[in-house]
């Protein structure tokens, strides 16, 4: 069991820091969008330190709150290949500002993402549960934000792509 806990906090953490490298590129990309995107950026990052932070000083005493991960190994596994190859595409091929903007929205409804956002606004059953959400209480609701930064910005969400 060890090993699968320990696989899944490494995904996840490679999914966080995976998401704010396409954030980056956004960054460096929209110069319009960049306080936006760098917030992300930070955010994100944030994301995977907690998480560090969690298998270093909580896993080996057993309290780390499993339920900030996503469960399934290959849906973390699977969404980190998606995100190196958009990392791939972007470095050749830039998106537009709307396809950067509709990419970002799908990544933080995916799977993975979604798990931690469930996890930080749920009730905490535990003190362990509680830490990781004041440590994180001002780095949420991403797909949230990015619809309404869209919105605010005119910036069409893409029903199918």
């Amino acid at each position: 069991m060890k090993n699968d806990v320990t696989s899944l906090i490494e995904e996840s953490i490679n999914l966080e820091l995976n998401v704010s490298k396409i954030y980056t590129h956004f960054y460096k990309l929209f110069p319009d969008d960049a306080a936006f995107w760098w917030k992300l950026v930070v955010e994100e990052k944030n994301h995977a330190a907690l998480i560090r932070s969690g298998k270093e000083y909580f896993e080996p005493l057993r309290k780390f709150p499993h339920d900030l991960l996503a469960p399934w190994l290959q849906i973390l596994k699977d969404a980190n290949s998606r995100l190196d190859s958009l990392i791939k595409k972007y470095a050749e091929t830039p998106p537009s500002r709307e396809e950067a903007f509709n990419i970002a929205l799908k990544i933080e409804e995916s799977a993975g993402e979604l798990h931690f956002q469930k996890f930080m606004d749920k009730e905490a059953s535990s003190t362990t549960d509680n830490i990781f959400k004041e440590l994180n209480k001002d780095d949420k609701d991403h797909a949230m934000r990015i619809s309404c930064y869209m919105e605010e910005h005119g910036i069409s969400v893409q029903t199918n792509e």
